[in-house]
């Protein structure tokens, strides 16, 4: 096969895009299948939590109320 410039409707280039946009939907599908299969730990939720929180115990802080 001889490689030749198409210009501008480079219809090879379309159809390599066309194939890796639908194999990129098909697995956003799969992943959101996945997800919404998924069930809750709330073991892992309350970690995460108190990982973001920074929670330090020699330290009181009111996390109800935002910092300025």
């Amino acid at each position: 096969m001889t490689r030749r410039n198409q210009g501008e409707g480079d219809r090879e280039s379309a159809r390599r895009y066309n194939e890796a946009a639908q194999d990129l939907a098909r697995t956003d599908q799969d992943q959101a299948k996945r997800a919404r299969e998924a069930r809750p730990d709330p073991e892992a939720e309350r970690k995460g939590r108190d990982r973001a929180r920074e929670v330090d115990p020699n330290v009181h802080r009111d996390y109800s109320k935002p910092e300025r």
